[in-house]
């Protein structure tokens, strides 16, 4: 009996799907998305490829499912963030949760910063679906009616931290340093104090 078939056990077939994800991640971040089929993530497997349709219908639940854990994190970290009541200590909570978050995914955030595919196919999965909301991440940064240039550094200040934490230049960089950096860079652009 093939592992990731319908007649495999259950924690089989959930080892499978994690196989399956991990090897997705690695092919689209070599590739891209468009550029990774699905017959290249069973080869990769060592699986058919009914043994992926076993688990996915399409790519693009696939490309989902790789991204969703990330996703729910930053949800996770919005709502901790607003449980504060000053304005700046839940910039602080959000901006320690997203640079943590973007070190921990460094490929998948490189990936979500560079590939258009996993873009649409995660900005499809959002649509009224009623999970992650950015906006809500911003207003935890800025308030509800932030001037322009407060809106401005949040904004560059994700992004940023997003490109650079996924950046090829600083694959080498240690964990702890690359998130005392991409933090102090952080709290620069948002106007917090930083660290001594």
């Amino acid at each position: 009996m093939t592992v990731g078939t319908p007649d495999a056990g259950t924690k089989a077939g959930e080892g499978t799907r994690t196989r399956l994800l991990t090897t997705a991640l690695k092919l689209f971040t070599e590739h891209g998305v468009e550029g990774t089929s699905l017959q290249m993530i069973a080869d990769a497997l060592g699986v058919t490829k009914a043994a992926v349709y076993y688990h996915f219908k399409a790519k693009d639940e696939i490309t989902e499912a790789v991204a969703e854990p990330a996703l729910r994190e930053l949800e996770i970290i919005a709502e901790e963030a607003s449980k504060h009541r000053r304005r700046g200590a839940q910039t602080d909570h959000v901006l320690a949760g997203f640079v943590d978050l973007v070190v921990r995914h460094r490929s998948l955030v490189a990936l979500f910063s560079s590939d258009p595919g996993i873009t649409r196919a995660i900005e499809k999965s959002l649509d009224g679906s009623g999970a992650f909301n950015k906006d809500r991440l911003l207003a935890l940064l800025v308030g509800p009616e932030p001037d322009t240039a407060a809106l401005v550094a949040a904004l560059v200040a994700l992004t940023g931290i997003a490109m650079a934490g996924g950046s090829p230049a600083l694959a080498e960089l240690d964990d702890d340093s690359l998130r005392s950096a991409l933090l102090d860079v952080g709290k620069r652009l948002l106007g917090r104090p930083r660290s001594r």
